[in-house]
């Protein structure tokens, strides 16, 4: 993913920029993760019962599958984060 800061952003290095990216991509991701999570995905359907196991093996699948829409472009929040973050941070 590039990394871009606005023109107006106090100018950081690059290193600093990839941790704050990094940061970013993982909000968006928890972020990702918890609307999967309200949509119903990875819930089995009562018939199986698998029971507190299951359950929790569910929330790796959807922390996954947010971490690979994240990955893939996501919805624009770890950029706007990332915005946010450079517009405030004094390196």
């Amino acid at each position: 993913m590039e990394i871009l800061a606005s023109q107006t952003s106090p100018p950081i290095s690059e290193d600093r920029a990839a941790q704050l990216m990094d940061v970013a991509q993982s909000l968006e991701t928890q972020f990702l993760s918890e609307m999967l999570k309200s949509a119903g995905v990875g819930q089995t359907p009562d018939a199986f019962g698998g029971g507190a196991g299951e359950d929790q093996f569910a929330s790796f699948l959807r922390e996954e599958q947010a971490k690979q829409m994240t990955q893939a472009g996501g919805i624009g929040l770890a950029q706007s984060l990332f915005d946010a973050m450079i517009a405030t941070s004094h390196d």
